[in-house]
């Protein structure tokens, strides 16, 4: 039996089976053999993906165990229950121009709601200026450094009483459970890049790279619910800021989004995350 890997360069809206089934349409002579990959990327996830090939798939557990780095983008203003924009949105800013004045949900609204726009349109300095992100980021970094614990999130695959956590998740039977966590290692995060995007920059964004996901994934009921909170928002800017993660098997980077925005006091979800390099391999 043939022994080899591939490293496949993973797309947006690609499942690893997909990748499989790319590497059997390119490579006919291995349509009869075992293939697995080694780490899991979500769909909207992108970057290395290690196929495994014949007895290599034996050393799956080897694989696994390689450490990883991610370059992952967060988005501030929105948070979802898929901790990225896949998901609902659970919990938004008023303005995604405000500066740590505390969320807002969508059960705070009401005929007689007034925005942070309306409450504070003389504040025109606030209003116009960059948000400190990364001064406060860095100052809460390291407390996602070193070996922390980590919850699997709401929308995984990870099994609770013989069921999926997603499955818990889409019946609203969360609360019926006890959501899991596990020991990861994480050795470094920095802040490589900011940027930001207009509201229609973002919606189109976020259309394009959920409409490359195929399957079940709620995908029309998500983009509406995007288009109906952005339609309004074209002009408005909505700030992101890069990190580059080095870390063990096991961690969810969108996790680390959510968990960064909890500790801001802000709603935060995953924007792009890239895996860059795999142990030894990495994509030119």
């Amino acid at each position: 039996m043939e022994n080899s890997i591939r490293i496949v360069n993973k797309k947006t809206g690609q499942t690893p089976l997909e990748c499989i089934n790319e590497i059997k349409k390119a490579e006919p002579n291995l349509a009869y053999l075992p293939l697995t990959y080694a780490g899991r990327l979500d769909p909207l996830a992108e970057g290395v993906l290690i196929v495994l090939i014949g007895d290599e798939c034996l050393k799956k557990d080897e694989y696994l165990k390689l450490e990883k780095i991610y370059e992952l983008e967060i988005l501030f203003g929105f948070a979802t229950d898929t901790y990225d924009v896949m998901g609902k949105i659970i919990n938004i800013y008023a303005s995604s121009s405000c500066q740590f004045l505390g969320p807002r949900t969508r059960e705070d609204e009401g005929p007689d709601h007034k925005n942070w726009h309306e409450d504070s349109a003389s504040n025109t300095n606030i209003l116009n200026s960059t948000p400190d992100y990364v001064s406060r980021i860095e100052e809460i970094l390291p407390n996602f450094i070193g070996k922390i614990k980590q919850s699997y999130p709401p929308y995984s695959s990870r099994p609770v009483n013989g069921k999926p956590l997603f499955m818990w998740a889409r019946e609203g039977k969360l609360d019926q459970i006890e959501i899991p966590t596990h020991n990861v290692q994480i050795d470094n995060i920095e802040i490589i890049g900011e940027n930001s995007y207009l509201g229609a920059q973002l919606l189109s964004k976020i259309k394009e790279d959920i409409g490359k996901v195929k399957g079940d994934f709620r995908q029309k009921e998500i983009i509406s619910i995007w288009e109906k909170e952005l339609q309004n928002k074209k002009e408005e800017k909505y700030f992101t800021i890069k990190l580059r993660i080095n870390c063990g098997s096991g961690v969810y980077v969108r996790s680390i989004a959510n968990e960064i925005g909890e500790k801001l006091g802000i709603p935060t979800l995953a924007l792009r995350i890239v895996r860059t390099k795999v142990g030894e391999y990495g994509i030119n």
